[in-house]
């Protein structure tokens, strides 16, 4: 089955609200086996519903959006329209909707009455959580469902009235897909480093995506086929762990920084961090772990240049000889804090995010990591960009993956 998604509204096209209706509904039927054909976000236009409706390939249309009791809701009658249904009260969309202002003491309208008014023939999808119900249309090459756009009242409706329906109508394989989160190299390098890989998945029908984001690229490798082939994938994530050892962070939802707090936990060691350029972004993304106490003890956020002679004891004169986005301070950083904060492991960090350099003479986007631990002292230089936002979260994600090799015992070198 070929589903089409129709987001409409034109705070969606405008930017004043984020389509967050289209992703959860795409990764709700993939999960089912469906088909996405395509994503259509449109205006409040009743032309543009229409032209949505009869250029499509889809089996099935899903539309949020337009339902509301204003007039610029449209959605409701164009659809009427089209299927050629005339709009009828119906009985208990009104009882559902007199209870609802019933039970918050507020009066009820007249266009929230003409929400009852539904078209005569369709399915309808009752909404427990407001006042818009759903419309299911059967046509014999179509069918089209059309939702309210407010999140949780798509989510309740779809969760309670339409998977079950989908289940019980359709013949689905469902998507089975598992996903390898890796960091350290950029999307189309991995890319040409897994190109065989990539070429023995298509030989077993298998598909894969890449999701790169800022510091990482998920590997999506799916199955029409359902479960039946898990242990195929299986064995071709095995097989990845032999071509990038050291890329792979970890699986599905899996985030850096809770996979390093699980290894802190794992070897009972305990971390803090030592930040300039990141500003205290790393220890963030640790305390957002719960239980991160255990082994997370704190940061010294040393923004400005004087407070790493403050704080850290590091002498002006070694700042100035060597710069303050340099090797040799990134080192000392790490050092003094991992004394300072009495921690098995310290992170440091030091560079300039832009857009202008602040005190030092490197280019924007340069970034020096520091790591010490029980073996030693290690830095390593990073060039991102010149998006501040962007160096910000690449420098954090690059710290704490240094921390994870190292932990791993493989040598900083070989990150990429």
């Amino acid at each position: 089955m070929k589903v089409t998604i129709v987001s409409i509204g034109d705070e969606l096209l405008i930017g004043q609200t984020v389509n967050t209706n289209a992703s959860w509904l795409g990764k709700e039927l993939s999960s089912l086996g469906v088909r996405i054909q395509e994503v259509l976000t449109i205006s409040d236009d009743p032309l543009q519903i229409l032209r949505a409706i009869e250029n499509t390939e889809s089996d099935l249309i899903i539309a949020t959006g337009g339902l509301g009791p204003t007039k610029d809701d449209r959605t409701k009658k164009v659809l009427a329209q089209y299927f050629e249904m005339p709009l009828v009260l119906h009985e208990p969309t009104l009882k559902h909707i007199e209870a609802f202002f019933s039970r918050r003491k507020r009066p009820m309208l007249q266009a929230n009455i003409e929400q009852a008014h539904l078209p005569e023939g369709c399915e309808i999808l009752p909404n427990a959580w407001g006042t818009a119900a759903g419309m299911w249309f059967h046509r014999e090459d179509l069918s089209v469902i059309s939702l309210p756009g407010v999140p949780y009242e798509m989510k309740g409706i779809f969760t309670e009235e339409i998977l079950p329906r989908i289940k019980e109508r359709y013949s689905l394989n469902a998507l089975f897909h598992r996903t390898v989160v890796t960091q350290g190299l950029g999307e189309s390098f991995l890319a040409e480093r897994l190109s065989a890989w990539e070429e023995s998945l298509e030989q077993l029908n298998l598909s894969l995506a890449y999701l790169p984001a800022p510091g990482i690229v998920k590997l999506r490798i799916s199955s029409f086929r359902g479960a039946e082939d898990e242990s195929l994938i299986e064995g071709k994530i095995q097989e990845l762990h032999s071509l990038i050892p050291n890329l792979i962070v970890g699986y599905e939802e899996d985030t850096i920084a809770g996979v390093v707090g699980k290894m802190l936990s794992h070897m009972q060691a305990t971390l803090g961090t030592v930040e300039s350029c990141t500003a205290g972004n790393i220890a963030s993304k640790m305390v957002e772990i719960p239980g991160s106490s255990d082994y997370f003890r704190g940061s010294l956020i040393t923004y400005q240049t004087a407070l790493k002679t403050a704080l850290l004891d590091i002498p002006e004169a070694f700042i100035e000889q060597y710069d303050v986005v340099s090797e040799e301070v990134a080192l000392r950083m790490a050092d003094e804090g991992r004394k300072r904060l009495k921690t098995d492991y310290c992170l440091s960090t030091t560079g300039i995010m832009g857009p202008s350099r602040g005190d030092s003479k490197d280019e924007i986007g340069t970034v020096w990591i520091g790591i010490a631990g029980p073996s030693g002292v290690s830095a390593k230089r990073f060039s991102f960009g010149d998006i501040r936002s962007r160096n910000i979260e690449m420098a954090t994600l690059a710290a704490l993956n240094l921390l994870r090799l190292s932990m791993m015992g493989s040598k900083i070198e070989r990150l990429g």
